[in-house]
């Protein structure tokens, strides 16, 4: 009996010994699965005489092939590799989108620029002048259209970023599910390997997602997010869902719910497909659409302004080709009221008050009293000082080419408010212009030499220094009126160094001396009465050069109208490479055209990064796998070689029992 014993044990360790082979092969595609190994052991020997015989063997266990650290770093390679991937995506897109010929806005600015310089040449050329405004509207719906695509990458990651949030949800609760069976199986003193396998690659699915802190209790698993969020704590979960980001509704903001209270973790995720979103997000496409936004509205800006200052084919002075950078509908959207400010508090005006100055970032204003604030700006974290609302709003300081005031009701301590000056402005962009008559190519002033002078001198071509505001009619009207009313002016000179200058009714409005045979650059102020009685000035430059003679005079007078002058259109043209956007005090700022490729190199610097950062944290995610696989993968030629050996065992075993019959037989017959 004890040999058949023996036999049959070793029949029952072989065929464990088959089961459990035949199990890994089964399994060597199942995601997670750790190759298992029976370990035997020896059954207590019985004494016989002096000596001791042994009885066979057993099953001590099935062992699962594992190792904890191999593991951890295989999830945190997982959850690195999915933050590069999801980053490198998006920032992929807009690296196109911005820098191909056929969708970022180089060309269609170049073409404006080409058309612009067809007209210079060519001031009363209809088909000129009809080819500028059509790529005008090119140039604002290229604006349009970029901004569009930004923006709606904004709401796919809002999407994702909710639909991610279920499934961690999701995971999150099987990995707990699995804690609560495990230690359940635990409790008997048994070992659940499948069980095992399967929580730990929930967790590797998990990883791919959010970035996670895993920790073991017990044979349970805690997970935490961020700083230490909790997640799963053995077999309790807390939730996540998206919510509007209190600062900006346009943005999502991830919430964790902890029972009866709530977390906003936005800022503490990192790590996994959220939290490359997450940082793709404040990184690269804030920032492009802030950055396109000045861009859009200091062209807008600088082309309204000189056109201004022109006259149109009508004689008309020159009306903005572009919308209004500070229309009542702009400057009241440009400022967020924070979800939490008191219910009664009203929000603030942002108006752009120099162009040039402006940044491509986005501002907090946080309301220490009911009249001060203070900015910070938060693309560098920089405090801009603290401010109080003045009486009347027009004597707002400028904070980086903008002012604040309030738009409705008082505010109180506490507030906060998100300033966003050049978000919209690119999709706000339109043309506004239908008429190309009105298209101001000519300077409004022209000077004539009187005829009969007997000196030498001459006089260049005058120009209104006096800037005309684009954006406010009542200035504009003004100043209009009263430069028609004063002309013509003549410029009487009344010796060899010395002039006087009378306006239109032949009323002296000033006098002055030049030196001969040198260029002297006048200035000229000439009075009028506003509508309201005030007395003002508008001022007219110009250059008088070489040796006038007594009683030489010189006429300055508007320019008439079709006239072919094209000052106008030749200072628009020097806009192309005039420093207008980005100015501050170590630098004049540069170009529109600078500026556009500033901003597609930034992008393309975080691209190529990420392009780095992708690369090698696939390299490393594949290392980690290697590593664990080369331990607790399945190799189906070592498992071939093992179920040849345990079928010979299970046939040598057999072969025992065999013997034992056959002895047990012969022991019957002899008797």
């Amino acid at each position: 009996m004890s040999l058949l014993n023996i036999g049959m044990s070793g029949l029952a360790a072989g065929h464990s010994s088959l089961l459990t082979t035949g199990n890994n092969i089964a399994n060597v595609d199942t995601a997670g699965y750790s190759r298992q190994q029976t370990v035997q052991g020896t059954k207590a020997s019985q004494q016989f005489g002096n000596v001791y015989i042994g009885t066979g063997t057993t099953l001590a266990d099935v062992r699962r092939v594992y190792n904890s650290y191999l593991d951890a770093q295989l999830q945190t390679t997982t959850s690195l590799n999915s933050d590069a991937q999801a980053y490198l995506g998006q920032a992929t897109q807009v690296d196109k989108l911005l820098s191909d010929s056929g969708t970022g806005i180089s060309k269609t600015l170049q073409s404006f620029f080409s058309s612009l310089q067809t007209l210079s040449a060519n001031s009363n050329d209809s088909a000129a002048r009809q080819a500028l405004l059509t790529n005008a509207q090119g140039l604002s719906s290229r604006f349009n259209a970029i901004s569009q695509q930004l923006n709606q990458q904004g709401t796919y990651i809002n999407d994702q970023l909710g639909s991610m949030a279920e499934q961690v949800n999701k995971l999150a609760a099987t990995v707990a599910a699995y804690n609560k069976k495990i230690s359940e199986a635990g409790s008997s003193g048994g070992m659940p390997n499948d069980l095992l396998d399967q929580r730990n690659e929930t967790v590797r699915q998990l990883s791919e997602l959010v970035g996670t802190q895993v920790t073991e209790t017990n044979g349970r698993l805690d997970i935490y997010l961020g700083s230490g969020q909790p997640l799963v704590i053995g077999d309790t979960v807390n939730t996540l869902r998206v919510a509007a980001d209190k600062n900006d509704p346009t943005r999502s903001s991830i919430i964790m719910d902890r029972g009866s209270s709530t977390i906003d973790i936005t800022s503490r995720v990192s790590g996994g497909e959220m939290g490359g979103l997450l940082r793709y997000r404040d990184d690269v496409l804030t920032p492009a659409v802030n950055g396109l936004g000045r861009i859009a509205m200091v062209v807008a800006d600088q082309v309204n302004k000189q056109l201004g200052q022109g006259l149109d084919q009508n004689g008309n002075f020159g009306s903005a080709l572009f919308n209004d950078i500070n229309s009542l509908k702009a400057i009241s959207q440009r400022s967020i009221a924070n979800g939490n400010n008191d219910p009664t508090s009203g929000n603030l005006d942002v108006t752009i008050k120099d162009t040039s100055k402006l940044t491509a970032s986005d501002y907090q204003v946080t309301f220490t009293s009911a009249t001060g604030y203070s900015v910070r700006r938060l693309s560098d974290n920089t405090d801009m000082g603290s401010f109080t609302l003045p009486v009347p709003p027009a004597a707002a300081p400028v904070i980086d080419g903008f002012s604040l005031s309030l738009n409705a009701g008082p505010v109180k301590a506490g507030d906060t408010f998100k300033i966003t000056p050049t978000r919209s402005s690119a999709a706000d962009m339109t043309t506004v212009m239908t008429d190309a008559k009105t298209l101001a190519t000519a300077a409004p002033l022209t000077s004539t030499k009187a005829s009969g002078n007997d000196g030498t001198g001459a006089v260049s071509q005058p120009a209104l220094s006096t800037a005309l505001d684009i954006y406010d009619p009542v200035q504009r009207l003004e100043v209009q009126t009263a430069v028609k009313a004063a002309m013509p002016v003549r410029l009487l000179m009344t010796s060899s160094t010395a002039y006087e200058v009378f306006d239109a009714k032949g009323t002296s409005i000033g006098t002055g001396s030049i030196v001969p045979g040198q260029n002297n650059d006048l200035s000229i102020s000439v009075p009028y009465t506003d509508a309201g009685g005030a007395a003002k000035t508008f001022k007219v430059a110009m250059t008088v050069s070489g040796s006038p003679a007594k009683d030489d005079s010189f006429n300055i007078s508007m320019t008439a109208p079709d006239s072919t002058d094209n000052r106008n259109s030749q200072a628009l043209l020097g806009l192309q490479t005039k420093a207008t956007i980005g100015a501050n005090a170590t630098s004049p700022g540069v170009s529109f055209t600078e500026a556009y490729g500033g901003l597609v190199s930034s992008v393309g610097s975080m691209t190529k990064q990420g392009q780095m950062d992708a690369t090698a944290t696939d390299t490393i995610l594949t290392q980690a796998r290697n590593a664990r696989d080369s331990l607790s993968g399945v190799d189906l030629d070592e498992e071939t070689g093992n179920l040849i050996k345990y079928q010979q065992y299970y046939s040598a075993s057999s072969q025992i029992i065999k013997t034992a019959q056959e002895i047990f037989s012969t022991l019957i017959n002899a008797l």
